[in-house]
């Protein structure tokens, strides 16, 4: 897979990531820089661990569903990408307030924010394609953007919160959309 459209696929997956961390963001007053920190680790922590884990998952089922891979795969996409828009247009959820927020909370939304993630790991997984690179730029990007998530919900308030989320959902079924091409055409 290009480098590309994984870097696409990571910045498409940290958006519900980002979203939370302008959220979250807005809450925090003191120690700004901290909070960026710590939200960018943990969640591009476990945006990073669920493909590996969803990965893992998939290789097994690899010989199941071989010459269906782009389609499975268009499909999940599809899904995932569908369900952040529909939330996203809704309006479902709610704030997070991280400076008030526990531990467990804070765990939480790394999980919430991370299990289309999982779904995408078990995409690379029916598309034969390594792990281990993605999961690290998918961590990586996740860490920059929700860190600076925490920063610009700081500074800015709620303004952008959900239409990223949109934007993320659009990235994920596009991309969706290529590997289908890809596979029907080339």
């Amino acid at each position: 897979m290009e480098f590309a459209t994984t870097l696409l696929i990571a910045v498409g997956l940290a958006m519900d990531a980002f979203a939370v961390s302008i959220s979250g963001g807005a809450t925090v007053r003191d120690d700004r820089i901290r909070w960026a920190i710590a939200i960018g680790a943990l969640f591009g922590g476990f945006q990073a661990l669920m493909p590996v884990l969803g990965w893992l998952g998939g290789v097994s089922l690899t010989s199941f569903i071989g010459a269906y891979a782009p389609w499975i795969a268009f499909v999940l996409l599809a899904l995932i990408g569908g369900k952040m828009i529909v939330e996203a247009v809704r309006e479902e959820g709610e704030s997070v307030r991280f400076a008030a927020g526990s531990i467990a909370t804070l765990l939480i939304l790394g999980v919430a924010t991370s299990i289309d993630a999982l779904a995408v790991g078990v995409t690379f997984a029916v598309l034969d394609t390594p792990i281990l690179w993605p999961a690290v730029t998918i961590g990586i990007v996740t860490f920059a953007l929700s860190a600076a998530g925490v920063l610009i919900g700081s500074s800015c308030g709620r303004v952008f919160g959900r239409k990223v989320e949109i934007l993320g959902g659009l990235i994920l079924v596009g991309i969706g959309l290529r590997i289908l091409v890809d596979h029907l055409f080339f």
